[in-house]
């Protein structure tokens, strides 16, 4: 059980003051069985005249910052320390009736899991379901957690991963015409998959690290994407086809929802004179305590990090 600490600084400058408008941070890790927020603290400069939480439709944990002064910039500094049980594959447990596919969601659960099984982006030619029908055994049963384990393996491994620091993400049938994209492309592009196929899907972001010495995990700079599939049993369970990861292990959940574009990590606007805009600059830090990292031998040493870029909404996000 890793104790985790976590630095997120995302910086807008700009060549006047500017005035800015209501921003909204989602950058608080949630609080589960599986991570324990320790501590946290959202500094942001200039100081705003007023901070308020909410939780949003999700649960997920959103800061509104409103600002009363100009400046040249803006700095959103969140500092937390988590307590993280990771979860392998092999404590994924699911129902006898859900074990192999296809199968229904129970009468009790399938209300509240429709929106997160409903198709988000057009596919009239049908390929991603074609894609996605190719993990299936035609001549019988497929097991179902092998099936999703395979379809994330497969997306590591066929397509490429290419960093992409423009804001946006690519539809999902853009990322399976080129066979590359970031995590939140990869993300997407599983969430309609597993869809196509009749599984409730939602998608992630937070942060990744490497919890063993020496071990890469596939990111780029600053927060990462990544997929969870409701299974009866274990329920939301997370699938990282990125790095091909089935459980936990290394990922650390800030937002969850139906869509990339309700899990913006920070959006807000601002006024001022034409071109005053300069940069934004993002730095993430996943560090873990030395006494808890392992690598296999009982010996401490360095722990790689490498998350990765996620961007949407009017600014383009740590």
């Amino acid at each position: 059980m890793p104790f985790l600490n976590l630095s997120h600084v995302t910086t807008y400058t700009y060549r006047h003051p500017v005035s800015f408008g209501e921003h909204r941070v989602m950058v608080r890790p949630r609080e589960s069985f599986d991570q324990h927020l320790l501590d946290a603290a959202l500094l942001i400069s200039p100081e705003p005249s007023e901070v308020r939480w909410l939780q949003d439709v999700f649960g997920n944990s959103v800061a509104i910052a409103t600002f009363d002064r100009r400046a040249k910039e803006l700095v959103f500094d969140s500092r937390v320390r988590v307590l993280h049980t990771p979860a392998e594959l092999q404590e994924v447990h699911i129902e006898e009736y859900a074990r192999s596919y296809p199968f229904t969601y129970s009468s009790e659960e399938m209300p509240d899991l429709l929106r997160s099984i409903e198709r988000q982006h057009h596919d009239p030619q049908r390929q991603i379901d074609g894609w996605a029908r190719r993990f299936v055994n035609a001549q019988g049963p497929t097991d179902t957690l092998g099936m999703l384990a395979d379809m994330t393996a497969a997306i590591r491994r066929e397509f490429t991963y290419v960093p992409r620091p423009e804001k946006g993400t690519q539809s999902p049938i853009e990322t399976l015409s080129r066979m590359k994209g970031t995590c939140r492309d990869y993300a997407m592009f599983m969430i309609e998959a597993v869809r196509a196929l009749g599984f409730a899907a939602r998608f992630v972001s937070g942060y990744v690290y490497s919890p063993t010495v020496g071990e890469h995990r596939t990111g780029g700079g600053n927060t990462h994407a990544w997929v969870r599939v409701y299974l009866p049993g274990s329920g939301w369970v997370e699938f990282d086809p990125t790095n091909g990861i089935v459980g936990n292990t290394g990922l650390i959940r800030v937002a969850i929802a139906r869509d990339i574009y309700q899990a913006v990590p920070i959006s807000g606007t601002w006024a001022g004179f034409p071109g005053s805009f300069l940069d934004m600059t993002v730095s993430v830090d996943a560090r873990i305590d030395a006494a808890t990292i392992t690598d296999g031998s009982d010996s401490a040493g360095p722990v790689l990090t490498t998350p990765d870029a996620f961007v949407s909404g009017q600014r383009r996000t740590g």
